[in-house]
């Protein structure tokens, strides 16, 4: 059974579309891929039951990545929606990044995942050239992306980038950052990674990883909500919690299927 589910929204057709495999075992990594080729969305995850939880990988059209949130959120969705976990039951989940937890607060899925606090970084060539900048307020650098904070939310929301300058980068991807500007966001942002096969992503909880830690710093308060403005768009609130990042999101199913090879 796969299922296509849009994560961090709780309306069908907006937030970021995951495919979500779960598995009676472990499959080959060529199949795995094979298998997100085809879905040919942002991410599939493929998960099967493993000690206390569940193992869970995650893979672009292109590649395996090590950490995804939307994906992630989609997959302890579906374990609640099918009965696999009970409602007030964790979702456990081991992966690249370690053991990542999900739990069901009301309406809304809370994951818990590790912080990527960025450093300041001198920007690589070609990065403000790729993305149509001629100055940003900073740029930062965290194991897996670049960071960009430009003037206003209108720039981000402006943004039309040379993604084959970006894909050149040696980075997963790159996030494009302001203040919000509307009394119910601190801040929204944007996700380019056509290096991994994205060209941008709808909403991004990885990114949010780095974002969370940065904006709590800049406006001093630990808890946001912040707003990726693609063009589907999504809404993820966010906690810092020491060195972990709390992701809450909601998810809904809009696809069910079976795979016949």
């Amino acid at each position: 059974m796969i299922r296509v589910v849009d994560a961090f929204t709780a309306q069908p057709f907006s937030g970021n579309p995951a495919a979500v495999c779960l598995l009676e075992r472990g499959a080959t990594d060529a199949w795995m891929q094979d298998v997100a080729r085809e879905m040919n969305l942002a991410e599939t995850a493929f998960l099967f039951r493993a000690s206390d939880g569940y193992r869970l990988r995650w893979f672009t059209p292109a590649v395996e990545v090590a950490l995804c949130g939307h994906a992630t959120l989609a997959s302890a969705h579906v374990l609640w929606q099918d009965g696999q976990l009970a409602a007030g039951e964790q979702a456990r989940f081991y992966t690249l990044s370690g053991l990542l937890t999900a739990d069901r607060e009301s309406d809304w899925i809370k994951l818990d995942f590790p912080a990527k606090e960025p450093a300041a970084a001198e920007p690589p060539p070609g990065l403000l050239m790729a993305l149509g900048l001629e100055h940003a307020s900073y740029v930062g650098r965290n194991v897996f992306d670049y960071i960009v904070e430009v003037d206003s939310e209108a720039v981000v929301r402006s943004l039309a980038p040379d993604l084959i300058l970006l894909a050149g980068l040696a980075a997963r991807g790159v996030m494009v950052t302001a203040r919000s500007t509307a009394g119910e966001f601190d801040f929204v942002s944007r996700f380019f990674a056509p290096a991994v096969g994205v060209p941008e992503d709808p909403v991004t909880g990885s990114a949010h990883c780095c974002l969370t830690p940065y904006w709590a710093a800049r406006l001093g308060k630990s808890e946001l909500t912040g707003y990726q403005a693609s063009a589907r768009g999504g809404v993820v609130r966010v906690a810092l919690r020491g060195d972990r990042v709390w992701l809450y999101g909601q998810a809904v199913t809009v696809l069910q299927g079976n795979l016949v090879a």
